[in-house]
């Protein structure tokens, strides 16, 4: 944790308002809180810090969700692009198993009647 607060969040902090200010050191966790009780930093500086360390999870937040963001797209894209191969696969594939049928079904009489022809021809 830092020990001095940075000036440009000292600028902030005298611009808040009485209950920004409560509401800003509600939200102070960890050390800082006891720091300021004892006296080893001003009340300024505390907030001052606080918000710098708000200011820095917040954009760690909005990293992250930028990522989760990118890598969701990522997933609908590629989700969309096999969704159409598969479409696109299965339709051909579809036609062509019902030809096969079609011919197996053509095909199957003429077998019968071969596979009769050579067995009379055996027996005779």
């Amino acid at each position: 944790m830092t020990k001095e607060s940075n000036p440009e969040y000292l600028a902030k902090v005298a611009q808040l308002s009485p209950e920004d200010i409560e509401r800003l050191l509600s939200r102070m966790t960890g050390k800082l809180p006891r720091r300021l009780e004892k006296n080893k930093l001003t009340s300024e500086d505390a907030l001052a810090i606080q918000l710098e360390l708000e200011d820095e999870q917040l954009q760690e937040w909005r990293e992250k969700m930028h990522s989760i963001r990118d890598k969701e797209t990522a997933k609908t894209k590629v989700k969309v692009v096999v969704k159409d191969a598969v479409l696109a696969e299965t339709k051909p594939l579809k036609k062509t198993a019902m030809q096969k049928l079609e011919i197996n079904d053509k095909a199957a009489p003429k077998a019968k009647s071969k596979s009769k022809a050579t067995a009379k021809s055996e027996v005779k």
